[in-house]
């Protein structure tokens, strides 16, 4: 009987940890927790082949005043088969993300992504120009 008491607390006491927690932090659309951080920058950009190796020449230039990223690949770089990998300011998410290969092949028409912040007040949408080394 004792047992029985016992597991009916216990399941009680986290019944009640769980709610109580859920309030306190609000979360987004995506189950990311929502900050007071206002900062939404990339500070770090890569472009990865198939073979899951960096394709850029030398390190990439962030702008984050022009909200723009510079990077150049190497000569024959499959342009419709890469992974854009971005490191961003803490609490910070990007928009669209980025879920498998992205075409690059429209040097053109650089792609967009926006990055926004923690508190989910200030999005920035960056451009990403690709020069192909000669």
């Amino acid at each position: 009987m004792k047992k029985y008491i016992s597991i009916t607390v216990v399941m009680m006491l986290m019944a009640f940890a769980w709610v109580s927690c859920s309030k306190d932090k609000p979360v987004d659309d995506d189950g990311l927790l929502i900050t007071d951080r206002a900062e939404c920058v990339v500070t770090n950009f890569d472009l990865v082949g198939t073979d899951f190796q960096t394709v850029r020449t030398k390190s990439p230039v962030i702008d984050t005043t022009a909200c723009t990223i510079n990077i150049e690949v190497f000569y024959g770089t499959d342009l419709k088969n890469l992974w854009p990998q971005f490191s961003l300011s803490t609490d910070a998410k990007l928009d669209p993300k980025v879920i498998g290969k992205v075409d690059f092949s429209d040097l053109a028409n650089p792609k967009q992504y926006a990055v926004v912040s923690g508190n989910r007040k200030i999005r920035k949408t960056y451009k990403i120009f690709i020069t192909v080394q000669p």
